[in-house]
């Protein structure tokens, strides 16, 4: 049988002595110090779990609170563009009536030069229809007519022609 098999009492018992003497040492002298230590931790690990719950809170905190300014950003930015729309189509009303009170300003502009023109030309008609008339009366009759007789003549001739 090999040597390390094999069983020789006075090495178990010098074994078991310095066993027994570490585990004094360790207990007297480490023992403390290790549970501290594993205490220590534990209240560390603690303290981190705790952090990091109270961070997540506050991080969620934050989140919820920014979520809720954007959301108001939004709306807020939502009403102003509804206002702009609102403000552009009253302008776009007000410049539609603006360009209609100009385009009627225009028409009855045109309408009354139309007529300054028509009614100049009629009086150049008349007058150039009054100096044929005379011209033709003045042939058909052989001699000049005077003053009141070709006034006379000629207006009533002037009525007869605007009647028709």
């Amino acid at each position: 049988m090999p040597a390390f098999l094999q069983f020789e009492p006075g090495l178990v018992i010098w074994t078991l002595v310095n066993f027994s003497i570490f585990v004094f040492i360790i207990a007297k002298f480490g023992w403390k110090p290790m549970r501290d230590g594993i205490a220590a931790r534990e209240s560390a690990i603690a303290e981190d779990i705790r952090s990091a719950t109270q961070a997540n809170a506050d991080a969620s905190s934050i989140l919820r609170e920014s979520k809720e300014k954007i959301a108001g950003a939004q709306q807020e930015m939502m009403a102003i563009v509804r206002e702009g729309k609102v403000q552009a189509e009253a302008m776009i009303v007000k410049a539609a009536d603006e360009a209609e009170a100009v385009k009627q300003q225009k028409l009855s502009e045109a309408e009354r030069e139309i007529d300054r023109q028509k009614d100049e030309a009629i009086r150049a008609l008349r007058a150039e229809v009054s100096t044929l008339v005379v011209d033709a009366t003045e042939k058909l009759l052989g001699r000049n007519l005077q003053g009141e007789d070709h006034k006379r003549i000629v207006d009533s001739y002037m009525n007869e022609l605007s009647k028709n």
